[in-house]
């Protein structure tokens, strides 16, 4: 039986690492095998596709080479770490996916359609079972980001351009309300916990696990 293929999106600094590690621990209590992942990553040519996409010394980036280096990454990623691992029956969890593409590029980047198509040749129509959006006000997510650390070369973006991602997330889980679940982020990491658990026990109690 193919696996389950769950992705959770958001504005930096949303919490999106915390709570993966509860959506693990969700599904090995219930004796399911798990693959973490991320994008852009997952693979070591992924790796290599991140650190030049997130570097903040390369400010001269065009908005078209970006998002054609994420879906580079992505095609790599779907066709060597995510497909394989749900052929075997895994539970995938991926800290981002084709969303944030949209979000970022097509609507941060002010990209539009051309966006979807190319991504839709990278992942070959891969979708989601569910993707979880932690929704939080770009500035408190900015803040947190970049507490420990200096931001990237997307935290270092301006607020119109986070405030137009955040804008893309919000037309996709209206677009999608079945697939794409809004989870307010602003609150404790509990409560954020509790209200993941119940779209999670909904998922599986649709596919009978």
């Amino acid at each position: 039986m193919r696996g389950l293929f769950i992705t959770l999106e958001g504005g930096d600094g949303a919490g999106k690492s915390t709570q993966i590690r509860n959506i693990e621990k969700f599904f090995e209590e219930k004796g399911m095998t798990v693959t973490h992942t991320r994008e852009p990553g997952g693979t070591p040519i992924g790796e290599k596709l991140r650190s030049i996409l997130l570097d903040p010394a390369n400010t001269e980036m065009e908005a078209v080479t970006e998002m054609l280096i994420y879906a580079a990454a992505r095609s790599q990623h779907v066709r060597e770490t995510v497909l394989p691992a749900l052929e075997r029956g895994e539970v995938v969890i991926c800290d981002r996916f084709v969303d944030s593409s949209i979000a970022y590029q097509a609507y941060g980047r002010n990209l539009g359609s051309m966006v979807a198509e190319v991504n839709g040749h990278a992942t070959g129509g891969l979708r989601p079972d569910i993707t979880i959006w932690l929704d939080i006000d770009p500035e408190t997510g900015r803040a947190r980001a970049t507490r420990d650390s200096g931001p990237d070369r997307l935290e270092s973006e301006s607020t119109a351009f986070h405030t137009r991602v955040r804008e893309g997330y919000a037309s996709m889980a209206e677009a999608e309300p079945d697939r794409f679940k809004r989870v307010d982020a602003s609150g404790s990491v509990e409560e954020i916990k509790d209200e993941i658990y119940k779209l999670l026990e909904d998922l599986c109690l649709v596919r009978g696990l």
